[in-house]
């Protein structure tokens, strides 16, 4: 890995940060590779509960690399960022997003596969492939009406306006808006709830998540399934003979 991507494991948390202040944390293909690494990890490792994907020194990422790009030469869809947005979309582990500054095209589409984003004031988020000849990936097309409605991705994808954290947080991009200097606090108290939850609970909760929409009693079959397979592990037994114990 190189160390344009930085990666730390601790107390149950893949720390996963972009390191290339200096371009405003272009993303290159070998980043993406970098990236797509780090994540599959995470995934065979079963002591990650979340993975948190983080910027430096208050800029998220401003977006892909094009120089890099343009040098790659022809891309299809085996190249290095499709196979880690292939990655990001089949990830069973929880994703939390921490973005403050600028969030500039991938910087923002990203976002859109993340279960939890935080977002510092000074957040500033864009989508800005129509200013470049270019169209939406990321299946942001799809994701963003779903999140904020047609109207407003329209906006977002058609116009490629700017929008600052409040706004991101009114449309449903972010869960909460934080003052830029708590940011990294308020990630690592996230964090830590999360590491401390069942992990099995919460990867089979996000597959639960991620099921496309189907008839309401083929979901509750689906929940059955993994519920009462839940309810027979170690996790789920220790969890429920506390609370018993509690309320006693």
């Amino acid at each position: 890995m190189s160390d344009l991507i930085r990666s730390e494991q601790r107390d149950g948390i893949l720390w996963v940060s972009f390191n290339r202040p200096e371009k405003k944390n272009a993303i290159t293909q070998q980043m993406y590779r970098d990236l797509t690494a780090a994540f599959e990890h995470a995934e065979r490792d079963s002591s990650v509960a979340a993975i948190v994907l983080q910027g430096s020194n208050d800029c998220f990422t401003a977006g892909n690399d094009l120089h890099d790009f343009l040098q790659a030469g022809e891309l299809d869809e085996n190249a290095a960022p499709f196979e880690f947005l292939y990655t990001l979309s089949r990830l069973s582990v929880p994703v939390v997003a921490s973005v403050d500054g600028p969030a500039v095209g991938i910087g923002t589409t990203i976002l859109l596969h993340c279960d939890l984003v935080l977002a510092g004031s000074n957040a500033m988020l864009a989508l800005p492939f129509i200013h470049l000849g270019l169209v939406p990936e990321a299946a942001s097309s799809q994701l963003l009406p779903l999140l904020c409605g047609h109207l407003r991705a329209s906006e977002l994808l058609l116009l490629g306006d700017t929008i600052d954290a409040t706004t991101a947080l009114n449309y449903g991009l972010v869960n909460k808006v934080v003052d830029s200097d708590q940011l990294q606090a308020e990630t690592e108290k996230l964090a830590a709830r999360l590491a401390s939850k069942s992990i099995s609970s919460l990867r089979a909760t996000k597959n639960l998540l991620k099921q496309p929409t189907e008839a309401v009693a083929d979901r509750i079959s689906r929940e059955a399934q993994v519920f009462i397979k839940a309810l027979q592990s170690d996790a789920a037994r220790e969890a429920i003979a506390q609370k018993l114990h509690k309320k006693g």
